[in-house]
This record gives structure tokens, C-alpha cells and sequence, in this order.
């Protein structure tokens, strides 16, 4: 029975999880999976488990431990995971796991750019219907800081391939290399480019986007947000 339960041992199996986390983490590109590793981690460092590996956190998920070495590197790559090196007593080095680089994120006012920024991962991972890999999170992360693209230009160029029915990244890629190569910075020049391409076409856009049901498609060309 619950209260023949000894209170210090309640007390001590319990681990504190940020609120911020729980009504934030969308904001921050990431999905339900990605927070319950989170959680296991902080779990595992409670437990003086520094450093568990993708086998250990998965054997308290419903992933398996290739989806949880993905989840990892994502959030790794996104900046809300460290890998430190620690040094014990005897000298020796290991590896450990630390949250605070998320933390910190959850706790500093964010610009407005930045939280659309972490939508358009969102907007990615809904269209494709899974989690992104590490190389797709790697080509949007590139797109955003090498190329300087907007947020906003990428999603049409995502709306763009689901208008063509060519939902992969190299066709995106190939579609905002295209306009970058044109100067096109808005989106509304990228609608107008592509109601060009299209009407150049033989076939309208609404046959490509019929073939495949969309979660958030919209004809953008019509301008509709």
C-alpha cells in the first residue's frame, strides 16, 4: 500500500522535470520522443550513470536502440546536449552527458527568429511523417547559417516540393539553390517564380499534390498562410 511506503524513499525516486521543458520543447524542434530521453538521461545522471548508452536508454522506451542513437545525435547536433570529459580522482577520463546547454536554452529569452527557426524543423518532421536524421538536420541547420536563407523562404521551398510531388531533400535543395542563384530572398518572389515554372508546365500543380495526403499542405501559390 501506498502509505506503508517509506516517505524518504518517495522522496528520493522522483526526479525534477522543468515545466519550461514541458510547454516549451516544441519551440526548441523537438518531439515527444526526444523529451523522454531527455528524461532518462537526467534520470541516469541521478542515478551517478553519467553516461548510458542508446542500449540502456532504450530498454525504458517504447524506441529501439538505433532510434534512440538517432535521438542522441539530434539533440547533440541541435545544441541541447554536451558531451564533457570528466576527470576523477585517479586521473582517469570519462565521458559524460550534460543537460545544461538545453537548460540554458529554456531559460534565455529567445528572439522571435529564433523560435521560428525551431518550427521549420517541426514543419519538416510533420511533412515527412518521422523524426529527421542527423544528416536532414544537418542540411536544414546549413541551410539557416551558411546560406542565411529565412525560415520562411525554406518552408516554401518544402511546399514547393509537396506541390511536385518530389518530397526529398535534394529536390529542396535544388529548389532554394535555384533561387538563391535567381536572388530571390522573399517568398513572395518564390511564389511568383513558381507560378512561372508552373504555368510553363503541362501538368497543373494540383495533379502532382493529389497524389499523396499532406498534414499541413496548403496551395501556397495562391498565397493562403
Amino acid at each position: 500500500m501506498l502509505n506503508k511506503l517509506p516517505l524518504q524513499e518517495m522522496l528520493l525516486n522522483q526526479i525534477q522535470i522543468p515545466t519550461r521543458l514541458l510547454t516549451s520543447y516544441t519551440s526548441l524542434g523537438l518531439n515527444e520522443k526526444d523529451v523522454m530521453v531527455i528524461l532518462q538521461i537526467q534520470r541516469f545522471l541521478l542515478e551517478n550513470n553519467d553516461f548510458p548508452t542508446p542500449y540502456e536508454l532504450a530498454e525504458s522506451l517504447t524506441v529501439d536502440e538505433t532510434e534512440c542513437a538517432n535521438i542522441l545525435r539530434k539533440l547533440i547536433q541541435k545544441d541541447l546536449l554536451a558531451i564533457e570529459q570528466r576527470e576523477n580522482e585517479e586521473h582517469k577520463i570519462s565521458e559524460a552527458y550534460s543537460l545544461a546547454p538545453l537548460l540554458v536554452k529554456l531559460y534565455t529569452d529567445k528572439p522571435s527568429k529564433e523560435k521560428t527557426e525551431g518550427t521549420i524543423f517541426i514543419l519538416f518532421e510533420q511533412e515527412f511523417g518521422r523524426p529527421l536524421s542527423p544528416f536532414e538536420i544537418e542540411t536544414i541547420n546549413a541551410w539557416l547559417d551558411e546560406d542565411q536563407l529565412a525560415p520562411s523562404l525554406i518552408k516554401a521551398g518544402l511546399r514547393e516540393s509537396v506541390l511536385m510531388g518530389k518530397l526529398n531533400f535534394k529536390y529542396i535543395d535544388r529548389i532554394l539553390r535555384d533561387w538563391k542563384k535567381k536572388g530571390i530572398q522573399s517568398v513572395e518572389d518564390a511564389r511568383n517564380e513558381s507560378k512561372k515554372f508552373h504555368s510553363a508546365q503541362k501538368n497543373p500543380p494540383q495533379q502532382y499534390a493529389e497524389k499523396r495526403d499532406t498534414s499541413f499542405y496548403y496551395n501556397w501559390l495562391e498565397g493562403e498562410d
